[in-house]
């Protein structure tokens, strides 16, 4: 018994992404994976692997109830967004797996990039770190969500908020933008320790 599933394709800020939202949940609330290679998907999620497949499908991104999808640049969305809403409806109406187990936190997930290799600093505590959470969790991450990417919380150092970006939003032409003028402006408006954001790449 195939259930109803319905898969809308949306733009995105950034123009090598769309986001794929469905009317069914993906994965649990606030959850969300990231793979950038076949690699990175393996043993994790069939749905990712077998996407890697399309030789068009650079990125994938997945969170509650919506796919991110980051192509390569040699073909346009009119090629292929079509084929993309059919193979992710179906997916879904078949029940099969989207993600078997979540990939550790920590590795780097495009381990075919040698400068990836380079460690991710790591922050002491410190007693900023709830307040910035929760304001980028009430302001900003349903804003980035909704745009088919996610924002992490890094750490705070010195004056400066460090913040990963996932998803629609990694690499996106505009996300500096966002970065700098909005989630900037709204945390120094709540905490006047905050001088700086920067993103460090997912």
């Amino acid at each position: 018994m195939k259930v109803p599933v319905t898969v809308y394709a949306e733009m995105t800020p950034n123009p090598s992404t769309m986001k794929f939202v469905a009317n069914k949940h993906l994965l649990g609330t606030g959850d969300s994976v990231e793979f950038q290679s076949m690699g990175s998907a393996k043993g994790y999620s069939p749905f990712a692997e077998e996407l890697f497949m399309l030789p068009f499908v650079k990125g994938i991104f997945i969170a509650s109830n919506f796919v991110t999808i980051t192509k390569t640049d040699n073909l346009s969305w009119d090629f292929i967004t079509m084929e993309l809403r059919e193979f992710i409806r179906e997916w879904i109406a078949d029940g099969k797996d989207i993600l078997v187990m979540m990939p550790p936190k920590d590795t780097p997930v495009a381990e075919s990039d040698e400068e990836n290799k380079a460690p991710q600093k790591v922050f002491a505590p410190s007693e900023y770190d709830d307040a910035i959470a929760d304001l980028l969790d009430e302001y900003v991450r349903p804003a980035v969500a909704n745009d088919g990417g996610a924002i992490d919380f890094r750490g705070f150092e010195d004056g400066v908020v460090t913040v990963t970006l996932r998803g629609a939003c990694s690499g996106c032409p505009s996300s500096t933008a966002t970065l700098k003028g909005g989630i900037e402006q709204l945390l120094k408006q709540h905490l006047p320790e905050v001088k700086e954001v920067v993103a460090e790449n997912g």
